[in-house]
This record gives C-alpha cells, structure tokens and sequence, in this order.
C-alpha cells in the first residue's frame, strides 16, 4: 500500500496489524482516483472509516485541500498520524477518534460541510445504510459533492435518496465502487 501519485508519490504507508482494516488495494484506489479525476484539487475531503487514512491521504497528496480521517479504533488512529507524517501531509490532516455516525451528527451541528466523502466501512455489517441516511438527512456534503463508497457486492446501494444520486458502480472481484453525487446533474466520467 503506497501513495500513487502527487506530493508524497511512492511513499509506502503503514496498517495497523490483525484483520481489523481492510486497506483499499491499489489497483482499486488508482481507478478511484481516475474517475474521479480532477474534482479532487481543492476540495474538502472527508475519510470515513479511513483505516489507514489511505484514500484521504491519497486525495491530499494529488491537491486536495484539506482531509479530516474518522475512526474509532486506536489502532487506526496511531497508524494514520503515522502515515499522515510519514507522507509529510500531516498539516492539513484533521484525525478523530469517534464513531462515524455520531461524528456526521456532529458536522452537522456545527455547519461544517465536505466536497469528497470516502466511506469504507466493514463489509455486511449495515454500514453503509446508515451514513447515507445520515448523510442525506444531515446535509454535510457541498453542493456538487461526491461520495465514494466502497463495499461488498452483497450491500446494495439503491437510488432512493432525496439528494444523493448512485452515479456509477464499478466492481473488482467481491468489492463495489459505488459513486453518490449529491444533488446535481452532473456526470461522473
């Protein structure tokens, strides 16, 4: 697992051990980050269940503004500090300790909004209904956002939203990309 490309190019990032992350391949990323072209410099990145902080460091590295990493597992949080540092983004990195949900409340509350969502939550345990509810009722994503949700083939993901839009799907092997713009006309390439 490594950046691929932009400031910290080649820089090899560090996981927590154990099965507990489940980092997001590289192959997988460099199509992410492909689609999604150049609607990531400037943008405000949020990294939900970020693990490693591998897509939310990946972002900063090709132009994003600013990255906020949420997890709620310590493990987690030492290794993206670590791998915010090793990478030398650590200055617009903003890492918290806090469950997901509570968290998207919490933005909310405080009027505080993002460009670009990853969510990459632990497979078939419900995740990902639940922040596109919280998502949708709460509002945190600017208009024009996309969220990016990575997830297993057997959570799908249906265009029942008020302002989200499933976009695009893409699949590699048991994982699902799923693309989430939210209310917009406009395409993902």
């Amino acid at each position: 697992m490594r950046i691929i490309t932009g400031s910290a190019k080649g820089i090899k990032l560090s996981a927590p051990r154990g099965l507990g992350t489940r980092p997001t391949a590289d192959r997988v990323k460099e199509a992410v980050f492909n689609i999604l072209g150049d609607i990531v410099v400037d943008a405000q990145v949020l990294d939900i269940f970020a693990g490693t902080g591998n897509l939310g460091l990946e972002a900063l590295s090709r132009g994003a503004s600013t990255a906020v990493f949420i997890d709620s597992s310590i493990d987690s949080i030492t290794s993206i500090k670590e791998n915010a540092q090793r990478t030398k983004l650590i200055g617009q990195a903003e890492i918290l300790k806090n469950d997901v949900i509570r968290a998207l409340d919490r933005f909310a509350g405080i009027g505080r909004s993002f460009d670009l969502i990853f969510c990459d939550p632990p497979y078939n345990k419900g995740f990902v209904q639940k922040v596109l509810e919280k998502i949708e009722t709460n509002s945190i994503v600017n208009p024009e956002g996309i969220l990016v949700i990575e997830h297993s083939k057997h959570e799908e993901i249906t265009n029942q939203w008020d302002h989200l839009q499933l976009r695009r799907v893409e699949k590699y092997g048991e994982t699902l990309i799923s693309f989430l713009l939210y209310n917009t006309n406009q395409e993902v390439r």
